[in-house]
């Protein structure tokens, strides 16, 4: 994974236009708020489950990325496992990073 997408994920946050926690984002997509989440690789089976199953019947895109310490130390926040970004500007250049990463 490129590094220029937790940059700008760290910016986002500082901003206030993400959300952190399990809850919190689950209330996020079904408000329709969120307009991209990002799920840490070694996110719980049941963490995980529960927020792309949430993405896809909201039509929210959901990206697996790095590991929860990568993501954690982007934020600036410890153990944090999933984000939803609220902001339609930050998701649309985090989807285009990471859709290069994953192309590339």
């Amino acid at each position: 994974m490129s590094g220029s997408y937790l940059n700008l994920l760290g910016l986002a946050v500082r901003a206030g236009k993400c959300t952190l926690g399990e809850e919190s984002i689950v209330r996020d997509i079904q408000k329709r708020k969120a307009k991209v989440v990002l799920l840490a690789n070694d996110t719980g089976k049941q963490t995980k489950k529960k927020l792309t199953d949430k993405c896809s019947f909201y039509e929210v895109p959901c990206y697996v990325v790095d590991d929860r310490v990568t993501l954690s130390q982007a934020i600036g926040k410890a153990g944090r496992v999933a984000i939803a970004v609220l902001d339609q500007g930050f998701a649309k250049k985090l989807q285009s990073l990471l859709d290069e990463s994953t192309r590339g």
